[in-house]
């Protein structure tokens, strides 16, 4: 499973690019976030982590600008941990939101939480003949349309 990281902390970068690796997913990192921004457009990720404070283009921007195109999952990680922050990322579209420090198995349970409900959800889809009803509404998840 390819995972992108938006960080301008290599070190960070490097550690959990080790860790996640070592827990079977393959990490692409960037460190800025025009250029995270231009990765996330145009490849396929099964999640994204985001930090805020970013040169170029800060995280929020990039989140913004990455939700007019894309659903993929983000992860905001970032020292800007107040709850104006938290509440504004996730309002922009962020999935969850850990501030640093965190603890890297906490990360570990929630990159895995939210990549196992998306694949869930995508083998739902699979099949074209899937629907939902409930009252007079039925929903056919293969072409998402009510």
């Amino acid at each position: 499973m390819k995972l992108l990281m938006i960080d301008d902390d290599t070190g960070l970068c490097e550690l959990l690019s080790e860790y996640l690796t070592a827990q079977g997913f393959e990490i692409q990192s960037v460190h800025d976030g025009a250029q995270g921004l231009k990765l996330a457009q145009t490849n396929d990720y099964a999640l994204i982590l985001l930090d805020v404070m970013l040169p170029t283009l800060d995280g929020f921007e990039v989140l913004k600008q990455l939700r007019q195109t894309k659903l993929t999952p983000v992860i905001m990680l970032t020292a800007k941990g107040e709850d104006f922050d938290r509440i504004f990322g996730l309002e922009l579209g962020a999935d969850d939101y850990i501030p640093k420090p965190f603890n890297h198995r906490e990360l570990l349970a929630r990159v895995k939480a939210i990549t196992r409900r998306i694949e869930h959800i995508a083998s739902l889809g699979a099949n074209d003949n899937t629907l939902l009803t409930a009252n007079s509404v039925t929903i056919n998840l293969a072409t998402r349309q009510a």
